[in-house]
């Protein structure tokens, strides 16, 4: 049996637990629960179907406090009981939780900094969250830093300052740096690409008063990683590499 025949499995994945919430590292290509909008079949394997396991003792399965999109990899939070969820719901709409892509886009910025500021709306509503950008939208800011350099590529922290749909795919494209593997908004092919190129790094979660916000960060996946390399990624890089909000 080889990986891809393995099944899923939902607990090895887990980055962080506390009483409140847990964080799981996404898989890329695994959407987060079913619907016509994502394009998935309800037959299909999604990631609310594995959610039964993230119990741990408690009566109801943990739910999502946000959300990833199906070819996005990364850190994913999830509240352990409605009280919690209502608590992270606030946090993540008031901007609050300091968030941390790793992309790797074609081509690249030509400064070592900056962000990108271009109100986003829909670009047609038969095609469901395809976005683009309009004067008339709403306000979307990205931040962005290199991190390194390759052949034709380059390897770029992004800060959403904003938590639009596909902000991120959108403001890269239109800067004109796509991200890697983006089938919409980029060059990449509908089939047989290289995946997109874009992963939740990091997260930062004030989720208590008193206390120090909460950090976790997700390994690089392996479908990114030789893309990495080539833009001097190393496995010891912080994922919380940020243009220092």
């Amino acid at each position: 049996m080889n990986e891809k025949e393995l099944p899923f499995d939902i607990v090895s994945r887990l980055l962080y637990r506390d009483a409140l919430m847990l964080v799981i590292d996404k898989p890329a290509g695994m959407p987060v629960h079913p619907g016509p909008r994502s394009g998935t079949a309800t037959s299909d394997e999604t990631l609310s179907d594995h959610l039964d396991a993230l119990r741990f003792g408690l009566p109801r399965r943990p739910e999502l406090a946000h959300r990833l999109d199906r070819d996005t990899s990364g850190c994913l939070v999830l509240g352990r009981h409605r009280k919690a969820l209502d608590k992270l719901g606030r946090l993540f709409q008031s901007g609050k939780v300091e968030k941390t892509y790793w992309a790797i886009v074609e081509g690249g910025p030509g400064d070592e900094e900056g962000e990108i500021d271009m109100p986003l709306a829909p670009r047609d509503p038969a095609r469901g969250w395809w976005m683009k950008v309009d004067a008339a939208g709403q306000p979307a800011l990205t931040r962005w830093r290199v991190l390194g350099r390759g052949e034709g590529v380059s390897w770029l922290a992004l800060m959403p300052v904003t938590g639009r749909t596909h902000q991120l795919r959108v403001h890269c494209a239109a800067a004109g740096f796509p991200i890697l593997g983006d089938t919409i908004y980029g060059h990449a092919p509908r089939r047989g690409g290289p995946g997109l190129h874009l992963h939740a790094a990091a997260l930062a979660i004030p989720l208590y008063p008193s206390r120090e916000a909460v950090r976790v960060a997700a390994p690089a996946p392996p479908h990114m990683r030789a893309a990495l390399d080539a833009t001097g990624w190393c496995e010891a890089t912080p994922a919380h590499a940020t243009a220092g909000r």
